[in-house]
Formats: C-alpha cells, sequence, structure tokens
C-alpha cells in the first residue's frame, strides 16, 4: 500500500497567519539594509501590533473560553488549541525581538551617537540630573499604591506600566529581642504623561552631538527612597498588563446605540486581563503576588527578558536624525490639481480623477474637495461617512463651518470603531451640536464603507460629486499608509453612492445597485460571479485572470471559489498585506495561485480587484477585504474604475508590485512565508511608485 504525506490544509488559522505577519514586520527590524531608526520604528510597531492581537483576538478567544462556545476555527483548532498554539508562536518572536534590540540596535544606536543607559552606569552628572529630574518633574504626580488590610490589590488599567515595590519595616526590639520588620507590596504607576525615554544632558567627555537617553522606570527606580522613607526596599520591578477589548454588544436590545457604545467602553476598562508581562527576575514572592492579585492564569504570564512595552521605543524615532531615516518624501499634487485656482469640480466633471496617497497629496484632493464644496455658494448638500479621524481633523472644521453657513451636512459616525468609539462619540456630540446632521451607524453593522459626496446646484439641475476611498477620512494616517481614491460625477455612479447614503441615514432596503458593489447586501454574489466568469472562460480555453490586493484574506466561500478558479486554469495573484487563510501553490487545489505581502515605510492599505474578462478588463477599488466581516458584518462600497487611462494607472500600480524584489514575502505551499531575495540596488515597490508619481510632474 502506498504511504501517503499528511494531508495538507485548505485553510489557514487566522489568528496564527496573523502572528506570520507580525513576524514580518519583525524582519524588517532586523534588515540591516534599512536605515537604524527606521529600523528601531518597526520593533515599535511589531510591539504595538502584538499588543492589539493580545486586546482583540486572544481576547475574543478568552471571550470564547469563559462563555463555553464549542465553535472551531476555519482550520478545525478549538480555543484551547488555539491558545497554545499561539503561545508557542509568540514565545520564539519575543526573543527574536529581544535579540535584536541587545544585539543589533541598541550597539547601533550607540555608535551612532544615540545612547539608551542604565542609570547605574551614568556619569556622577548624569545622575544628578535624573535625581533633580524626579524631584521636581516625577515626585509629585506618583501615587504609591500600598497591598495591605483594607486596602486591595490596586486596579490596574490596561497596557499601563506599573512597578512593583517590596518594601520591609525596619526591624524593631522588643524585650531583648528583635522582630523582623513587616513587608509590604506597593504599586506605582508610570505616568503616561511624562516620556519613557528621559533624555539627558552631555557628560564630560561626550561629544556634543552625542544624545543620551535613560528610562523614566531607571529613574523612580533610584529615588524610591525619596517615595518610602524609612523603609527598606527589597526589590522593584516593573510590569505591564493587557486586558480583554473584545466585546459583543447586543444592539438589537439598544435603545441608544450611543448610551451602549459609552456603557462598553466602561465595561472594557474593567476587564479580565489577556496578558501579564513580567520581568524573567521577578522574585517568585512577587510575581505570585500579582497574578493573584489579578487573577490571571499561568498561562496568560509572559517573562519578559528586557524592556516592557517596547513599543515605547517609537519616541526614539522622533530624533532628529535625518541621515538615519527614509528620505523625506513630500506628496506631489495631482497634475490635474495643479492649478491652485482650478475648479475641483470642473476637473471632475471633465473626467474622473484617481488618486493614490501618500504618493499624491490627500490634502490638494480630497481635503480640498470638501473645503471648496464648503466655500462653494452652489453647494446644497455634503454626505460624508467617518470610521476612524481625529478631533483636530480638517473635516471636522469643515462640515462644522458648513453647517453654520446653511448647507445640508449629513455625517455617519462609525461609533464602534474598535479603539477610536471614545474619539468617535466626542466627534459626533461635537458635530451634533453645530447642527450638522449625525447617524451613528446601523444595528448590527459597521459602516466601514469610505464615501463623501456633494451636491451642487447647475446650471443643467443638481449635479452630485463623490469620492469612493480605500482609506480613512483620515489626515494623519494618509501620509503613512497606501490608499487610491477614486473622484467621479458620473450619474450612475452617484446616483448608487445617493442611494446608499439614504440607506445609512434613513429606512431605505435597496439591495440593488447599478455598479457599485455594497456589502452586506450583494457584494460577495457579484465578486462570485465574476470569479465565475473568469473559471467559464478558462475552461473555453480563454486566458483567464484574477489580481485582488488586500490588507486580509480570510472569508471561506471566497477562499473555496478561488481554489475552484485555480482548478479551472484561472491565473490568481494575490497581493495581501496582513494574514491570508489560503494555501496557494498546492498540487490539485491551488497550484494557479500565487500569494505575495509587500512591507515598506508605508503601510499597504488599499484594495485593488482586477479581472481579466476576456480582454475586457475590469478593476474595482474600495474600502472592503476578502473577509466574512466585509462582505457579510459591514456596509461597504466598491467602485468599478471604467476610464481607460485610470485602469492604466492602476495596473501600472499591480504591476509593480508583482515585480517587486526589494521588500516582498513570498508564501509557501506549506504555508510559510519566505521572503524573496531582494536584487542588490533593485528599488522597491513604494521607492517606484514615488518615482512614478515624480515623474508625472514632467
Amino acid at each position: 500500500m502506498k504511504k501517503t504525506g499528511p494531508l495538507k490544509p485548505r485553510l489557514l488559522n487566522r489568528e496564527l497567519s496573523w502572528l506570520d505577519f507580525n513576524s514580518r514586520v519583525l524582519e524588517m527590524a532586523q534588515d540591516a539594509s534599512f536605515p537604524l531608526l527606521e529600523r528601531v520604528r518597526f520593533l515599535a510597531i511589531f510591539a504595538s501590533n502584538l499588543d492589539e492581537f493580545f486586546m482583540k483576538r486572544v481576547g475574543g478567544l478568552h471571550r470564547q473560553r469563559e462563555s463555553a462556545l464549542a465553535d472551531r476555527s476555519i482550520d478545525g483548532l478549538t480555543v484551547s488549541q488555539q491558545l497554545i498554539a499561539i503561545h508557542d508562536r509568540i514565545h520564539p518572536q519575543l526573543a527574536a525581538q529581544m535579540n535584536c534590540w541587545f544585539k543589533d540596535l541598541h550597539p547601533a544606536l550607540k555608535s551612532h551617537g544615540i545612547s539608551v543607559k542604565r542609570y547605574d552606569d551614568l556619569p556622577t552628572q548624569q545622575k544628578i540630573y535624573c535625581d533633580g529630574f524626579f524631584k521636581k518633574q516625577v515626585f509629585p504626580i506618583l501615587t504609591p499604591l500600598a497591598v495591605v488590610p483594607g486596602h486591595p490589590f490596586p486596579f490596574i488599567s490596561n497596557l499601563s506600566k506599573s512597578m512593583g515595590v517590596m518594601l520591609e519595616a525596619p526591624s524593631r526590639k522588643t524585650s531583648g529581642n528583635f522582630i523582623e520588620g513587616d513587608r509590604s507590596f506597593v504599586r506605582i504607576k508610570l505616568p503616561d504623561n511624562l516620556p519613557r525615554w528621559v533624555k539627558l544632558p552631555c557628560a564630560t567627555g561626550e561629544k556634543s552631538d552625542t544624545l543620551s537617553f535613560v528610562s523614566l522606570e531607571g529613574v523612580i527606580s533610584a529615588n524610591l527612597d525619596q517615595l518610602f522613607p524609612g523603609m527598606k526596599v527589597l526589590e522593584h520591578h516593573l510590569f505591564r498588563v493587557t486586558r480583554n477589548a473584545d466585546s459583543e454588544m447586543d444592539e438589537e436590545d439598544a435603545d441608544d446605540l450611543l448610551s451602549q457604545v459609552e456603557q462598553e467602553l466602561r465595561r472594557r476598562r474593567m476587564a479580565g486581563v489577556v496578558r501579564l508581562e513580567i520581568p524573567e527576575n521577578m522574585s517568585a514572592a512577587m510575581k505570585q503576588m500579582i497574578i493573584d492579585g489579578l487573577e490571571v492564569q499561568a498561562d496568560d504570564v509572559y517573562l519578559v527578558k528586557g524592556p516592557v512595552d517596547m513599543d515605547d521605543l517609537m519616541e526614539l524615532t522622533r530624533i532628529d536624525r535625518p541621515d538615519l531615516k527614509f528620505r523625506k518624501w513630500v506628496a506631489i499634487t495631482p497634475p490635474r490639481l495643479a492649478d491652485d485656482n482650478s475648479d475641483i469640480f470642473s476637473v471632475i466633471r471633465s473626467g474622473d480623477l484617481l488618486v493614490h496617497h501618500p504618493y499624491e497629496s490627500f490634502a490638494e484632493s480630497v481635503e480640498r474637495f470638501i473645503t471648496s464644496a464648503v466655500n462653494d455658494p452652489k453647494t446644497l448638500a455634503i454626505k460624508m461617512t467617518l470610521y476612524r479621524t481625529s478631533m483636530e481633523s480638517p473635516f471636522v472644521t469643515a462640515l462644522i463651518r458648513a453647517a453654520e453657513m446653511g448647507k445640508q451636512v449629513a455625517v455617519l459616525v462609525e461609533i464602534k470603531a474598535r479603539f477610536d468609539e471614545q474619539r468617535n462619540v466626542e466627534l459626533a456630540q461635537r458635530l451634533e451640536k453645530a447642527g450638522v446632521h449625525v447617524v451613528y451607524g446601523l444595528v448590527g453593522l459597521k459602516t466601514h464603507t469610505k464615501l463623501a459626496a456633494v451636491v451642487r446646484d447647475e446650471p443643467e439641475g443638481l449635479r452630485t460629486y463623490v469620492h469612493i476611498g480605500t482609506g480613512n477620512y483620515n489626515s494623519n494616517t494618509a501620509q503613512l499608509y497606501t490608499d487610491v481614491g477614486l473622484f467621479t460625477a458620473d450619474p450612475t455612479i452617484t446616483d448608487d453612492v445617493t442611494e446608499l447614503f439614504h440607506y445609512l441615514t434613513g429606512r431605505s432596503l435597496k439591495s440593488d445597485y447599478q455598479k457599485l458593489l455594497v456589502a452586506p447586501v450583494g457584494m460577495r454574489d457579484k465578486f462570485i460571479d465574476m470569479i465565475d466568469r473568469e473559471i467559464a472562460h478558462a475552461k473555453a480555453g480563454k486566458q483567464a485572470y484574477i489580481i485582488g490586493k488586500m490588507n486580509a484574506l480570510q472569508d471561506k466561500s471566497m477562499i473555496e471559489k478561488l481554489y475552484e478558479a485555480s482548478e479551472a486554469g484561472v491565473k490568481i495573484d494575490l497581493i495581501v498585506r496582513g494574514f491570508c487563510c489560503l494555501v496557494p501553490g498546492v498540487e490539485g487545489m491551488s497550484q494557479n495561485i500565487r500569494v505575495i505581502s509587500i512591507l515598506g515605510r508605508f503601510l499597504e492599505h488599499s484594495r485593488i480587484y482586477y479581472f481579466h474578462n476576456a480582454g475586457s478588463d475590469e478593476y474595482y477599488i474600495g474600502s472592503a477585504d476578502w473577509m466574512y466581516r466585509n462582505l457579510e458584518a459591514r456596509v461597504e462600497a466598491i467602485t468599478p474604475v471604467e476610464d481607460r487611462q485610470l485602469q492604466q494607472n492602476l495596473r501600472k500600480i499591480l504591476d509593480i508590485m508583482l515585480a517587486d524584489t526589494a521588500s516582498t514575502w513570498l508564501m509557501q505551499p506549506d504555508a510559510t512565508w519566505k521572503r524573496i531575495e531582494p536584487q542588490a540596488d533593485a528599488p522597491g515597490t513604494q521607492d517606484q511608485l514615488m518615482q512614478l508619481a515624480l515623474n508625472s510632474l514632467k
């Protein structure tokens, strides 16, 4: 009987695939070809990503375990099996993270005049400075909390850094005998409003351009006698808690969605611990006291062999050392908008406009679109969706001004956007007070689509102009994330957008749209139809080709349909930045599918979809990944890009990515990721796209 090897999985575990993605981020920190401070930034991003993973994904698994849900992951693992696999995958990554810092980045920084020092290693004059800094800037705002009878273990907030201190009172003599001093545990919260890394003055003998830092906890540790005079400090250690941020609000019973979100934020503050980080040299007694006080399970304790909370290394990347960073990029103004005096609505009316951020300026395109509408006397109405933005956003100021001018302004603020809930609640309330019509989203769905519409009164009658994008209306992230957006006055598309806004703000039940692909009402079916069409072409002996660029691929039915297309002979290229639950390159299942992941100085965030359609090329852009939540549990919109020149622009972007050999990982048939060997001096995708933008100005 012929022996067969183990069956290859058809679907990969989402959580483990995400950890593979974060491992690729860590590889960026380990890449000596990148500028030094950029490598430090990637190390900080790795740590920050892991924080969010524990809060959301591990938190979700904890919730499932506590509720005794029997659901298995798409690869058949139970909750307990997934948690074990996650721990097994993370521990080697943490070891690599610390190795990267101590053996590589830390000494490299020192060789470039940037020193991160231990307090004990400081010369006397720098210690004197630290002690003065402690007395003036730190001591007054610290609040030590002792754990003694009548004072239970203090509540420790999510991701806050705490110093645990074990104290002993002096021994006292009674009747000729010494009584051992009482011991107590004290928790000190490191202030969030002070820098983690305290900048030091140059010491004698150091070069004037040398930058030296010491950790805030190092300064506090050296001055504990000031906090506890007369007491003996037995030990002190920094530790950190991560709490569960996953939740399931029962929106069906919510009379007031805004109030329920506010209640959920309060519940989240008290949520259970999903990770406790403590240094490996902490005594067993202190360790057990913290574990018992926080009611943490042993599997959720992570021993740290270096600095706790390494995402604070991001502070060091703000040092003004351009020689240790990527060359500065200034986004160009899209050529068709280069004339500051040109009317953006005339430009859009003359033909669709595609913009690509951050290569092309967000301020000179998207922001200009809205501010022009505000200042335009012909504008009657402005409508927008806001998923993640900032309180200081120029959009907020512009929309308030438009409402004050008497224009009809309607904004959907998605207050359920994870980790932005509080900010979005405050934002929504601010807009409402200014007279803006604010909608808080739909019950049971998140509104993730990126839409803006402007209605103008023109000589020919009312005309609507829209922007449909792949990224949030956030001026800050628009400089860091790659996204594309389409401006159009095509009546068919603008009518669809108008109908979609009616669905979002009113009671419309419209489910059929002329050109837009809208979730959750029809997007999945239309994508499946287009894949089926490529399958039919392949079976008829015609060329069949699909390209999908997205952040993540997880939806089971989409993956199975892609497998079917591969088996029919359809060539499929997938550019997936984050996790991917599809297994490519497996004979008899996915041999015609290639999956790559591209990382770089900007976060690849755009979603672009291409279908060959027997030579009648079709391109789509929008807000949705091929994930179950995007197709079924969110309001999403994807638009066709029909202008031939704009299609060529999108194809050039995709072709550059598919040919990249500088910062690309290729997914193997065994589900591992292998970095494509960088070719000497070969520019990466993002370098090429920056140059492409500059060339457009010639």
